[in-house]
């Protein structure tokens, strides 16, 4: 039984439907460069920095990490919205549960199969609705979408969101991504507009 969590906009604003967002039936398909190749034998997961407990993972030895699936909502900075998407994967506290996370780790890095890199302080990755998701509506997530393994944050816009994710860096001090080094914002909430810094 997947969660339903669209409700989150509650906690950011009066609309489901953010400001400046149309919502599409479509999932359209946005990167900074094409879809990476991977390869099931070699693809690993890495979880480092301020943490206890380093972690490599094999594909399958992260699916065997406790899963949920859940119905959110995904924005992108572009402009367009699709409801209820279903996703399933680990959320970010189980992660950092298995990892140990020191108390001095305040900030992280979402790493990618890419190079895309993209950041979040702490808390705002410490809430189950934040995810590294494996399937989409059912299905194996598709590569163009971030497949085999991607980050989801709906309270934020989705550049916030690694596709091809493959690492998370627990940071002491904040640093910024890819896009938040080029103009994007760094907070990146969609019920602010908050799109460029």
């Amino acid at each position: 039984m997947a969660n339903d969590v669209t409700h989150l906009y509650e906690e950011f604003g009066d609309d489901r439907l953010p400001p400046g967002q149309r919502e599409t039936q479509r999932f359209p398909v946005l990167s900074k460069s094409g879809t990476p190749a991977w390869d099931p034998e070699t693809w690993s997961f890495e979880a480092w920095g301020a943490v206890d407990t380093e972690l490599d993972l094999s594909f399958d030895e992260f699916r065997d990490l406790p899963s949920e699936t859940q119905v959110q909502d995904f924005h992108c900075v572009t402009g367009w919205s699709k409801f209820d998407c279903e996703f399933e994967g680990v959320t970010f506290p189980a992660l950092a549960e298995a990892v140990g996370v020191d108390d001095d780790a305040v900030h992280v890095m979402f790493h990618a199969m890419d190079g895309y890199t993209t950041n979040l302080p702490l808390d705002q990755c410490m809430r189950d609705e934040v995810m590294f998701v494996w399937g989409y509506d059912g299905e194996d997530l598709p590569a163009d979408h971030g497949g085999p393994l991607r980050v989801v944050t709906p309270h934020k816009y989705a550049y916030k969101g690694a596709k091809w994710v493959s690492g998370v860096e627990f940071l002491t001090e904040p640093e910024r991504g890819y896009w938040e080094k080029r103009g994007y914002s760094n907070t990146a909430n969609p019920w602010n507009e908050e799109r460029y810094s």
